[in-house]
């Protein structure tokens, strides 16, 4: 790949990622009302989403072999209960995954 193609995708890339960006702001801007639909999306994704990721980071759990996902519960438990504390999302996040990767190490 020479130096112009990969300028060029760069430059593609950077200009839909610009576009998707300003897209909600120019339909949505100024004085227009957000639809109803919208308005609904934006109070449940959220939640949508969060019930995915904890799905999808239990789905390889094997709660008959050893270590039968105590590193994971541990680590689960503890963003739960660091959320409920403090609300802060990305402290949850960041303790939670420090603990399940210091828990892999100590309890496999």
């Amino acid at each position: 790949m020479n130096t112009l193609q990969s300028i060029s995708i760069i430059a593609v890339i950077a200009l839909v990622t610009m576009a998707l960006r300003f897209l909600p702001f120019v339909i949505f801007g100024g004085n227009r009302r957000t639809p109803a639909l919208i308005s609904y999306l934006g109070r449940v994704l959220p939640y949508a989403i969060i019930g995915m990721l904890v799905v999808y980071c239990f789905k390889n759990v094997s709660f008959l072999t050893r270590p039968f996902g105590i590193p994971e519960i541990i680590a689960g438990g503890i963003v739960v209960i660091l959320h409920a504390w403090k609300s802060n999302t990305l402290l949850s996040i960041l303790t939670g995954t420090a603990a399940y990767m210091v828990l892999i190490q100590l309890i496999h």
